[in-house]
């Protein structure tokens, strides 16, 4: 991850790159506080609130994004929307008998990157090839890489979980960056 940061933070000033960057200190925090979930349950919690956080950034960061069709696809956008819910609500339902304590805060956690998920999907009909489809390639994957955690941790163990959930996130938070930096880029120094 600080490899991901420093080459967003390297890259050329761009209207939303403090928010880029904050998402990505957010989810590195997550990740070294997960690192300690052994030692007791809270350390899961705060890794949660942290991944919340960063999530709703990247939501606040897509938001940001420059467009370039006014309009979405509306027929698409309703079908894709239907397609998280849909997976939210058969995450949420599988997962929730064996979440104890923990349904209130998973259940947020799953409501906001399904959110995440649906404003990079948004994204994905509105912006520029290619950072479009990376963002949200990106975005699929962090949902990928989750859903992997929970059914993990909550439901039923997973061979070699902690290796695709891993590959999955970081993936995801590639894409994701190199997807925003696409859809930022350099500009072409003028002929003097």
């Amino acid at each position: 991850m600080p490899i991901i940061g420093f080459g967003a933070f390297f890259y050329k000033k761009f209207q939303s790159k403090n928010i880029l960057l904050a998402a990505l200190a957010l989810s590195w925090l997550g990740d070294v506080i997960l690192l300690f979930t052994d030692l007791g349950e809270i350390y899961f919690i705060l890794g949660l609130v942290c991944f919340l956080s960063a999530h709703v950034v990247y939501c606040v960061l897509f938001n940001k994004q420059k467009r370039i069709r006014k309009k979405q696809n509306k027929p698409l956008f309703i079908l894709g929307s239907i397609l998280i819910a849909i997976y939210l609500i058969g995450m949420v339902s599988v997962l929730m008998p064996y979440l104890g304590e923990l349904e209130i805060p998973v259940s947020i956690y799953a409501s906001v990157i399904s959110i995440m998920l649906l404003f990079a999907f948004n994204g994905f009909l509105v912006w520029e090839k290619p950072g479009n489809q990376l963002v949200f390639f990106g975005a699929l994957f962090f949902v990928i890489s989750d859903s992997i955690l929970a059914v993990n941790k909550f439901y039923a163990p997973i061979p070699k979980s902690s290796f695709f959930i891993m590959l999955t996130y970081l993936l995801a938070q590639y894409l994701i960056v190199v997807g925003v930096l696409k859809l930022n880029p350099k500009k072409a120094k003028q002929a003097v």
